[in-house]
């Protein structure tokens, strides 16, 4: 009884922050539906039902039981939120291999991981398609050197599309997912040229806008900065080197491309700050309205103008969900920058798009913007003041980058298996010219566009832009700039996510506690062994992991694949240097594994040639063979049906399929 008391006293100190974890119940109710192998049957659909019903009557209780209740509530919505979000995405996925002729108008235009333009396209038609199985949207990759028509242009052309791909190895990025929530049903490439069949002339108004600001804002600034410009003004990254993006990645300055929190930010806080300044200068306006709400209204204006000729990325939406709930409370007379209004933001987003619970964005924005809320909130509280007043601001650039820089390290290395050892300091020299001279440039050659004098701000955009691209290239420069950390397991960043939000949002002493889930997600992400031996979904490339690393058996095949496997492992050597160790491998005792020997066939000739094994032998081919033994065969049939296989330390097979589940996006 005393321990229930103890506890019951232990939730009412909470009261003050229920607000907070209200993204918190409803993440783990969205991350319980990701997590499951099938969709929800009669089972889960019962004992849902039966919880809803067992948790409303204590809604009214006046003790913890109806925090209890509201939580268990919170979770059942985040469940069926991204129930009913998976049902309204559902569209037609390409059950199969298509090549022949290819048009639709084009909606989006991006670059790949290679650097190639790619077109997303719908009113997609396809040969020999019935309409009822047409993609909604394609994804087609253009030759190199290419160029791509006009957004909105209806176009042509002959291409090599598939169904979404599977992870490169089990466990991995599911990239099916990701594009059954864009509703792309097929992806695919062209090496013909494109043909436009019908030029943009209706429909598709704002992106058409946006593709001539970005082409205006490349041809004025140039090849240099003009890609970088455009991908913060307009949403437009496809004018970006690729050199360039990997400087940027280095450095941990990549943030600074996606539309974010920050650039929003940035941008609303200029037109706030800016526009109150200058009501302040009429005392006739000044002393009758209320110009911080009429400030406010303004930035809030000018934010949802940034939202729609920004292309309304996901990241993008986002970010103006959270500058939308600031403003509002200032026009509510409520604390604009809170945890609260963090959750609030959090809960909406989380409500209008679930699957970014599993997206890297969404992690790593609201990690950072939480740590930052409540580290700033700590100082402000504890009234610390360190050093002379005119240092303050250079003490808060210094602060704000290295608590962003901790809050997002983790979640970027656990998505993109890598660290960069010196992204404080990037930060730290190009972040404020990003806030002091990029963004008000940016809003001042805007503005003075219309009267044809936008050369103004368009000078101080470019040494603005020049100096952060400077500091990328020679942050990414310093020896050991970056380095490779080995994919966590799946339960490695929930664990870590909850230890870090009951540190910062838990009240009382037991908020320590969430230090020991910390630690405990870190152990056992240290303690993560990587499979011996990996085999892509196609049966093309396999890889052995050996002491010295991994062994590739192809130099240049299946580079996409390769360059997962060999992040994931935390040694992003090239795949040529990791086929060498294959070579060296097969040329001194043979290539194998758990005591087995692993054959690699590609191509129907060598198939052909293929006489038999033996019964230790485990033998992969992308190509069906004549002969047959006692061996284990992964061929084309296998593979097809399993999807990308690992074998684990102990020798067990695991598959991509397997893992993944019977799920809407896994079934093609």
């Amino acid at each position: 009884m005393q321990i229930l008391l103890r506890l019951d006293q232990t939730l009412q100190a909470q009261r003050g922050v229920l607000l907070t974890w209200v993204p918190v119940c409803l993440g783990l109710g969205i991350g319980w539906f990701f997590l499951l192998r099938s969709d929800p049957g009669f089972q889960t659909w019962c004992l849902l039902t039966l919880t809803i019903l067992l948790a409303l009557p204590l809604t009214r209780c006046r003790d913890s039981r109806a925090m209890i209740a509201w939580a268990i509530l919170l979770i059942c919505l985040g469940f069926l939120s991204a129930v009913a979000r998976t049902a309204l995405v559902q569209a037609p996925v390409l059950a199969f291999r298509y090549y022949g002729p290819v048009e639709g108008r084009i909606i989006a235009i991006d670059r790949g991981s290679r650097g190639a333009l790619r077109l997303t396209l719908d009113h997609v038609r396809l040969a020999r398609v019935v309409p009822a199985k047409r993609p909604a949207r394609v994804r087609v990759s253009l030759a190199a050197g290419s160029e791509s028509p006009e957004v909105g242009a209806t176009v042509a052309t002959t291409a090599h599309l598939m169904p979404p791909q599977g992870p490169s190895e089990p466990g991995g990025f599911d990239f099916r997912r990701y594009a059954w929530f864009m509703k792309i049903g097929a992806n695919g490439y062209t090496r013909v040229p494109i043909v436009v069949l019908k030029p943009a002339q209706e429909g598709l108004y704002l992106h058409r806008f946006r593709y001539h600001l970005s082409r205006a804002v490349q041809d004025r600034l140039g090849a240099k900065t003009g890609g970088f410009a455009a991908a913060i003004i307009a949403g437009d990254r496809s004018g970006v080197a690729p050199e360039e993006l990997q400087a940027l990645r280095a450095s941990n300055l990549a943030h600074l491309l996606a539309i974010s929190g920050l650039h929003m930010g940035l941008l609303t806080g200029f037109v706030f700050t800016a526009l109150r300044f200058f009501l302040c200068l009429i005392p006739a306006l000044a002393l009758r309205w209320n110009i911080k709400k009429i400030s406010a209204a303004a930035a809030l204006a000018v934010g949802a103008v940034y939202l729609g000729i920004s292309g309304a990325s996901i990241s993008t939406e986002r970010a103006f969900i959270m500058v939308l709930v600031m403003f509002v409370a200032v026009l509510l007379d409520r604390r604009a920058i809170s945890l609260r209004a963090v959750a609030v933001a959090a809960t909406l987003v989380l409500l209008r798009r679930p699957e970014t619970l599993m997206s890297p964005g969404f992690q790593m924005s609201f990690a950072a913007t939480t740590a930052l809320v409540a580290v700033f909130g700590w100082i402000r509280t504890q009234r610390l003041a360190p050093g002379p007043v005119w240092l303050h601001p250079v003490l808060t650039v210094v602060v704000s980058s290295a608590v962003a820089g901790i809050a997002t390290a983790p979640f970027g290395a656990a998505h993109f298996n890598a660290l960069s050892h010196y992204g404080l300091l990037g930060n730290v020299l190009a972040v404020p010219i990003m806030g002091l001279v990029v963004v008000p440039a940016a809003v001042l050659s805007l503005c003075l566009a219309p009267i044809g004098a936008e050369m103004v701000g368009v000078f101080f955009l470019q040494l603005g832009l020049e100096w952060i691209l400077g500091v990328a290239n020679w942050v990414a420069a310093l020896p050991h700039a970056q380095s490779g950390v080995v994919m966590p397991g799946p339960w490695v960043l929930p664990l870590f996510s909850l230890g870090a939000l009951v540190v910062l949002l838990w009240q009382g002493r037991l908020r320590w506690g969430g230090l020991c889930l910390v630690g405990l997600s870190l152990a056992i992400w240290g303690q993560t062994d990587r499979p011996v031996l990996l085999v892509s979904a196609n049966g093309s490339l396999v890889g052995v992991l050996t002491p010295e690393g991994r062994a590739l058996s192809r130099a240049t095949s299946q580079g996409y694949t390769a360059k997962s496997w060999l992040a994931a492992d935390g040694t992003p050597v090239s795949q040529a240097e990791a086929a060498q160790r294959w070579a060296a491998l097969a040329k001194d005792r043979g290539i194998w594994v758990s005591g087995r020997r692993i054959i690699h066939i590609t191509g129907k000739r060598r198939a052909e040639a293929f006489v038999g094994c033996h019964a230790s032998d485990l033998v992969v081919a992308n190509a069906v063979l004549q002969h047959t033994g006692p061996c284990a065969i992964l061929g084309p049939d296998r593979l097809r049906s399993s999807g990308s296989i690992a074998m684990t330390q102990n020798g067990i097979l695991i598959s991509a399929n397997e893992l993944a589940g019977d799920r809407p996006w896994s079934r093609h």
